[in-house]
């Protein structure tokens, strides 16, 4: 999880040349996900044993990661973002985690520990700090369909937490992804044909680091990295540690993206951003305690009741005068 939230951070120091040389987000995004899809693709058909029935009788897994995982979280954050501060849209975004441990005590009805809460307000607290809350001044002014679209944003990347935790009997986790970028990429076009976001792509040569480099470089590098590891890493750490917790670890993309700026392009974060940073791991780390606890008294439980069931005092029948 926290291998994919690094790949993920990548992203937007690559992509950002590309969008200042006239790429539209729509065209980045859709062209990004299908590169990573079709990389994906030769280990996908090899992991599939050169069949497809697996995915198509996953069929709605497949459609829905694509469509809420892929497309839906960055199609409606880019759409976010152009009403909204980039900050406050993406901490409107993060509020997945949250709304993860919501859903989960309003399903299972189970009560939400302290530590839960004390992660959750660590994170989002953290999270404020390194992302900075210039963008919160005069909120009261936002738009609101632009805060909609994030909330929308968040929704789906809570629905791409929860899709990637869910079990595949039958489907490889490469397959999945691998589809569901191709569907993305396909739903991202499709978007963009609808006039909701422009299709606009350039050939021109960008500036990154104080290299020329072509537009097809950082664009590959965006695909293997930030899409294609970055997908698999994901779904792979979703599945290792549970939907709430790979929520949480992915905050540190944020912590990830303020160190790679600062390597690569000399901006070194200030206090405030570390102590942020801080602030983030300390809050996974009390989700996972929680999480470790729980297991733990849930492991005591079953083993006290098969002692039980399985105790001569309870199982031999007491012989009658």
């Amino acid at each position: 999880a926290l291998g994919a939230a690094i790949a993920f951070s990548t992203s937007g120091i690559l992509l950002k040349p590309l969008l200042d040389a006239g790429w539209s987000p729509a065209a980045a995004v859709a062209v990004r996900v299908a590169l990573g899809g079709l990389v994906l693709a030769p280990a996908a058909l090899i992991a599939l044993r050169g069949s497809l029935r697996p995915v198509l009788q996953s069929w709605r897994l497949v459609l829905g990661y694509g469509l809420i995982a892929v497309a839906g979280t960055q199609v409606l954050y880019f759409a976010a973002i152009q009403r909204l501060p980039i900050a406050v849209a993406l901490l409107v975004q993060y509020s997945a985690p949250v709304m993860i441990a919501v859903l989960g005590w309003a399903t299972r009805r189970v009560p939400v520990r302290p530590v839960v809460v004390g992660g959750v307000v660590l994170s989002t607290a953290g999270l404020v700090l390194v992302i900075g809350a210039d963008g919160l001044d005069g909120v009261g002014g936002l738009d609101t369909a632009g805060i909609a679209l994030a909330l929308a944003a968040a929704v789906c990347l809570a629905g791409y937490y929860l899709l990637s935790a869910l079990p595949t009997p039958g489907l490889p986790p490469l397959a999945l992804v691998s589809s569901g970028l191709v569907v993305g990429a396909i739903a991202t076009v499709g978007i963009g044909l609808t006039g909701v976001l422009p299709l606009t792509v350039s050939t021109d040569p960008v500036e990154l680091g104080g290299a020329t480099l072509s537009w097809w470089e950082p664009m590959l590098v965006v695909a293997l990295v930030a899409t294609a590891a970055a997908y698999s890493l994901s779904i792979a750490g979703s599945r290792l540690l549970g939907s709430r917790i790979a929520s949480f670890a992915g905050l540190t993309e944020v912590v990830s993206a303020v160190i790679l700026a600062w390597l690569l392009l000399g901006e070194q974060p200030d206090a405030r951003q570390l102590v942020g940073g801080a602030c983030i791991i300390a809050g996974v780390v009390l989700v996972r305690l929680e999480r470790t606890t729980a297991t733990a008294a849930e492991n005591r439980q079953a083993g006290t009741t098969r002692a039980g069931l399985s105790s001569p005092s309870r199982s031999r029948r007491v012989p009658g005068p």
